[in-house]
């Protein structure tokens, strides 16, 4: 444990640095990292301490951002609340639908929304009131089923989504922000009594992601223009993408 109290603090830094500017919370490194590095029971100990992390990190965005303006809570509110209803009704079909196929889908939707970035497209219609409210709901419950079945929090899928609907990138990764704090939480609820953790690295952890969350989430919404943010958007976007074909598809 003294070696992962080391070692873990500055890679989750690093990881709340980045993903925090994304809207995204990160769980896809911490969980692993937390199992590799700290030896952390997989179930009971770095997925759950994980799951807290990534809202963390999440929430402590979506406050930045909140306090910037740059949240469209038309979206984000019905987005987050509906994604986060769904999410076990996703959970209770997980065994009635291939589940490589919808990671399949979904990493060829990532795949052509950072290709979509990387070359400057943008929607020519703006979304209105209305539209905003419809997107926040059909896609909260599209995207809730689909966190449900695939056991992901949401972000990778989330961005995107928002960017083809008409968001600029900064106003997507704040909204975003708020929108994997529901999933996020909601998730967390579901293992926190069964999690067998030790104090002294959910403290350093947390203490770790909350100040690159804070740090990154500041340099976006106060330093990075959109054309930086969707270039970071895009290079991440294909990461994303290929290692859900890679690994959950070709190698799952």
């Amino acid at each position: 444990m003294g070696k992962a109290l080391l070692v873990i603090p500055p890679l989750f830094f690093a990881i709340s640095f980045v993903f925090s500017m994304l809207g995204m919370g990160g769980a896809q490194l911490y969980v692993p990292l937390l199992y590799w590095v700290g030896g952390l029971d997989f179930k009971h100990g770095a997925v759950p301490l994980g799951l807290f992390l990534n809202l963390v990190n999440t929430s402590s965005a979506a406050t930045t951002y909140a306090r910037a303006r740059l949240v469209d809570w038309r979206v984000a509110v019905p987005f987050g609340l509906t994604m986060a209803l769904f999410a076990p009704l996703g959970a209770y079909v997980n065994w009635r639908l291939p589940t490589k196929g919808v990671i399949l889908a979904f990493a060829l939707f990532t795949l052509v929304a950072a290709t979509l970035m990387a070359s400057g497209w943008r929607p020519k219609r703006r979304l209105t009131g209305r539209g905003r409210l419809l997107l926040g709901f059909l896609g909260g419950a599209a995207l809730g089923i689909t966190v449900g079945l695939t056991g992901r929090g949401g972000g990778s899928f989330v961005v995107p989504l928002l960017y083809i609907c008409g968001l600029e990138p900064k106003f997507a990764a704040a909204t975003s922000s708020f929108v994997v704090s529901c999933s996020a939480l909601s998730g967390f609820i579901s293992h926190i009594f069964r999690a067998k953790l030790a104090p002294a690295l959910i403290v350093a952890t947390a203490g770790a992601v909350l100040a690159g969350s804070q740090t990154g989430s500041r340099v976006m919404a106060r330093k990075m223009r959109h054309r930086a943010v969707r270039v970071v958007f895009a290079t991440v976007l294909y990461g994303v993408a290929l290692g859900l074909i890679v690994k959950d598809v070709l190698l799952g």
